[in-house]
């Protein structure tokens, strides 16, 4: 389990994304679960859980799309 002092939502993805599967916990918002490099939307979760699993997400989708050079 990582924990994560400070909500920095880059910093998140790139571990979610190189470490594929586990948990992780971050001061102030909670603990959550990863899996196939994403986050996973728990059954009971808050509107701050589901936004913070969204947000994550849509990092990790940027970080995996191919960067056209300019």
């Amino acid at each position: 389990m990582r924990i994560f002092n400070k909500y920095q939502p880059l910093l998140i993805a790139k571990h979610v994304k190189t470490f594929f599967k586990g948990r992780l916990y971050i001061r102030g918002r909670g603990a959550y679960l990863y899996a196939k490099g994403m986050l996973v939307m728990p059954e009971q979760a808050d509107a701050r859980h589901r936004a913070t699993v969204q947000e994550i997400n849509r990092v990790i989708g940027r970080l995996n799309t191919p960067q056209t050079a300019a």
